[in-house]
């Protein structure tokens, strides 16, 4: 069974707002409310209102379908905050020398959607997410670590960087070695050319 709430118009912008609703999205109602209870952020106490009320609307749609529920069985599958108007909103903030700054009031609009079905299992991905399922990658020993043995993190990159220009030249040279060998032929059959019409 789901049950869905929706807070419109909440003061504060939508990219605050999506803070908060990102910690609490896929837990249990309990720990959810717990979440928000202590969370410092301020969208947080509206937030806890949208969820309460899809708490009791779970429970009215319980009572009409004759339904017995638990609302601790309940968990958050879906949450989500929409931008609100900002049109005919903004303001101006005095500034120095005679200037005006000219600022936007955000709203926002949550909607949290809880369920008591049984949650899908996370999905496992073998290997490092390529397809084809190669092995998965060991963690790597702090003693054998090439990072390591270069002079930690911070040589690493300039290892790597060396190790690409160090490939590059050796291409360079065996493109120039192959170029020369080119010439070198050419030249070659040019003296075998003056050579024969001379005589």
């Amino acid at each position: 069974m789901e049950a869905i709430a929706s807070a419109k118009y909440l003061r504060g912008s939508a990219q605050k707002a999506r803070l908060v609703v990102d910690m609490i999205r896929g837990k249990d109602v309990n720990q959810a409310l717990a979440i928000l209870r202590y969370s410092s952020k301020r969208a947080s106490n509206l937030i806890e209102k949208c969820m309460r009320s899809a708490i009791a609307n779970a429970n009215e749609a319980a009572e009409k379908a004759n339904v017995a529920i638990d609302p601790d069985d309940l968990w958050v599958k879906t949450a989500f905050v929409d931008r609100g108007p900002t049109k005919n909103r903004r303001r101006v903030r005095p500034a120095p020398q005679g200037r005006a700054y000219r600022e936007q009031r955000h709203f926002c609009h949550v909607t949290i959607l809880l369920s008591n079905d049984e949650r899908p299992e996370p999905t496992k991905v073998k290997g490092n997410g390529k397809r084809g399922g190669a092995a998965a990658a060991k963690p790597a020993k702090i003693a054998e670590s090439k990072g390591r043995k270069r002079g930690g993190a911070a040589a690493a990159p300039r290892a790597k960087r060396l190790a690409a220009k160090t490939e590059a030249s050796e291409k360079s040279d065996a493109a120039a070695r192959s170029e020369g060998e080119k010439k070198a032929a050419k030249r070659a059959a040019k003296k075998k050319l003056t050579k024969a019409d001379a005589e």
